[in-house]
Order: structure tokens, then C-alpha cells, then sequence
């Protein structure tokens, strides 16, 4: 069983060369608990906003309200790599001396929006039960499904011989690399990417984080860097039980949705009584019931 002190959320900024899986496994020694989760992987030359789920808090990882992120991303064009980074083997060179700043800004204008990704071969998805880095590994390429992604906002920072920085809001499942790799593809010359920091994710961003060597100074007491759950749900509407209500609720009994002052558009809420969150529910409008979908109280 999770200690209640440490059920919640700890966001790290996840230094360079670790996997997130790194992450996790240098946090169960850390906090001495191995009930750990977290949102969205990270390649090991990523640096960022990862945040981590302690306790009955890794529930929450498949129902989050907000699976948008955000990054700075650097990139170089005139070259392309099997890995879409500048981490992978040279796949070809060319010459980008004459590709302007605005030449990259107009270009960018395709990609902005709804946009249909390639996953690239060396990624975690899954093609017959096999990850496709595991292909690419063994030098094979297989074939991929294009997937749909969104561009919230896709902007040029910085420029300047060849090189520069994009700031970049996504949907869930988007891949950066291979965002540059086609901008690069686009423009004529190969792009990679060689830099990428997550700077939102969750809701959180890299000022809510903490370096993991701070968390280890902090041990044993991390109050300090201890979110609570409910704080991924703060964008949900929020309900009020009474005490009546509350112990029916929490003993899986259906509401009936007359009796809540809910807002009836809503189709998701956070849940409260009279000791604070409890949990998330779905408002069934056609039975006119609020059905549980997640509870996180401790008893």
C-alpha cells in the first residue's frame, strides 16, 4: 500500500541521457515506493517536464483531461539521420546555405494545424506485437500507418546558419523529430533535430519541476515537491457532496443527476466532499446518473 504522504504528483525536469523508465527506476530508490507512473515518454536527449505519479495518483495516467505538450526543439538543416536526430547515423547531406529565414517561415505554415505523422522506425509504437525500434535495430524498415496529430502553434525563434529553435504546441502523440525531419523534407535540404526541451505537459511546465539530485538532497520528507492529484483536473468542473450523498457515492451508488447542482453540459467532473477530492466522475445524461470513473480517496 502507497503511503498516503507520498500519493500525488512530482514533476521532474528529466535530465539528458536518461530514459523516462530511468527516471522512474532512480525515483523508487529515491522515495523508497515502487508504485510509480508517468505521462508521456521522453528520448534520452530530452530534457523536461516529466511528471510522475506516486501511489494511487498512476490511476489518473489514462484519464487525463489535458495530454497536450509543449517543447523547444532545436534543429539543422542539410542533413538527415535514421533517427530523425542528431544522435542517429548520417542517411544524407546537402547543401542549406541558401535557405533564408523566411524560406523556413512559409514552409512552416504547412505543418501548422491537423497533420497527418509517419511514425518514425525508431519509436515505441507497435506493429505486430513488435516496437518498431526493434525492427530498426535489426536494420529493417516495416511498413506504418500515417497517424493525425494537431499543431496548436509552431513558431520560429531563432535562425541563423542553418540552425535554430521552434516552439511547438502539439497534441498527444506527436512526434517533434519527425515534425522537422518533413519541415526539412519540405524545404528540399533534410532536417534534425538536435535539441528538445518538453517545457509543458499535464498542465504543468519546467517551473513546476524539480532536478532529480534537489529531490534527492530533500529526502526523506518531499512535501515541498509533492503536487496533489486533484490538480490534474482542474480544468473539470468541479461537484460538492453533501455528507448523504458522499457516503452513497463512495459506496458506488448512481446519483441521479436531478438531485447534483451540476452544470448540465458537462460530460466529466471533479468530485469533493466533505473531505476534500475524491475522485472523477462521468455524467451519464441518458440514464440521468453520475457514474464513478476514478476514485483516489486513501479509505
Amino acid at each position: 500500500m502507497a503511503n498516503p504522504e507520498h500519493c500525488g504528483i512530482i514533476c521532474v525536469d528529466k535530465p539528458a541521457g536518461f530514459t523516462s523508465f530511468d527516471v522512474i527506476a532512480k525515483m523508487r530508490g529515491i522515495l523508497r515506493q515502487r508504485r510509480l507512473g508517468h505521462s508521456g515518454t521522453l528520448d534520452p536527449m530530452a530534457t523536461g517536464v516529466l511528471p510522475v505519479f506516486i501511489g494511487r495518483a498512476t490511476m489518473a495516467c489514462d484519464i487525463l483531461p489535458d495530454s497536450d505538450k509543449a517543447y523547444q526543439a532545436g534543429f539543422r538543416l542539410g542533413i538527415a539521420t535514421d533517427t530523425q536526430d542528431i544522435t542517429g547515423t548520417v542517411t544524407a547531406e546537402k547543401n542549406a546555405g541558401g535557405v533564408t529565414r523566411e524560406a523556413v517561415e512559409t514552409i512552416l505554415d504547412n505543418f501548422r494545424g491537423d497533420i497527418m505523422q509517419l511514425p518514425p522506425m525508431y519509436s515505441a509504437v507497435s506493429v505486430d506485437g513488435k516496437r518498431l525500434y526493434e525492427f530498426a535495430r535489426q536494420g529493417r524498415t516495416v511498413e506504418r500507418k500515417h497517424r493525425p496529430v494537431s499543431v496548436y502553434s509552431l513558431e520560429l525563434s531563432e535562425f541563423g546558419d542553418g540552425c535554430g529553435v521552434l516552439e511547438i504546441s502539439c497534441s498527444k502523440g506527436t512526434y517533434v523529430r519527425t515534425l522537422i525531419s518533413d519541415i526539412g523534407e519540405a524545404l528540399g535540404c533534410g532536417a534534425v533535430m538536435t535539441s528538445l526541451v518538453r517545457t509543458r505537459a499535464c498542465g504543468f511546465i519546467l517551473d513546476d519541476c524539480v532536478t532529480l539530485e534537489r529531490l534527492q538532497a530533500a529526502a526523506p520528507d518531499f512535501s515541498e515537491y509533492l503536487l496533489p492529484v486533484e490538480q490534474l483536473f482542474l480544468s473539470l468542473p468541479e461537484i460538492r457532496l453533501n455528507e448523504e450523498m458522499e457516503k452513497m457515492y463512495r459506496n458506488g451508488v448512481k446519483l441521479g443527476l436531478d438531485k447534483l447542482p451540476v452544470d448540465s453540459s458537462a460530460m466529466r467532473v471533479r468530485v469533493y466532499g466533505n473531505g476534500g477530492f475524491i475522485g472523477t466522475a462521468v455524467l451519464d445524461h441518458d440514464a440521468g446518473v453520475l457514474r464513478v470513473e476514478k476514485n483516489f480517496f486513501l479509505s
